[in-house]
């Protein structure tokens, strides 16, 4: 996400409503909000809506200080909204690929490795192993 906003800012050079620099579009707090909104609804929308429409209201949120705040147009924050949307789908589109590709030899481990500590030799009466 941010490789793709901060590039179309160099390459778009669009003007802020407050003339303060040439960055104005895409909105990049927006864009970070809006990913982790997406975020937020991917991981959660089997444990209960709300969590990621929680996300997306304070995204929104944000999208709208931006443009309160004379930082950025519409258009930006509109672009920033699908820049962070579209990124965290593409990261979950593509994981399970380079799951595969990639970590394809990993065994799954769960749990805490833990050495085993035998009673007799550090004077207490139990043993763990996990």
């Amino acid at each position: 996400m941010g490789t793709s906003v901060f590039g179309m800012k160099k390459i778009t050079k669009v003007n802020r409503p407050d003339d303060s620099n040439i960055t104005s579009f895409p909105s990049g707090h927006t864009a970070t909000a809006f990913m982790g909104a997406e975020f937020l609804y991917q991981e959660y929308k089997d444990v209960s809506i709300w969590h990621g429409i929680s996300g997306y209201v304070v995204a929104s949120g944000v999208a709208y200080l931006r443009i309160y705040n004379n930082r950025h147009w519409l258009t930006d924050v509109v672009a920033g909204a699908g820049f962070g949307i579209l990124s965290t789908k593409v990261a979950y589109w593509i994981y399970p690929f380079m799951k595969r590709t990639f970590f394809k030899d990993k065994t799954k481990k769960n749990g805490i490795v833990m050495p085993f500590y035998n009673g007799k030799e550090y004077g207490i009466g139990f043993s763990m192993s996990f």
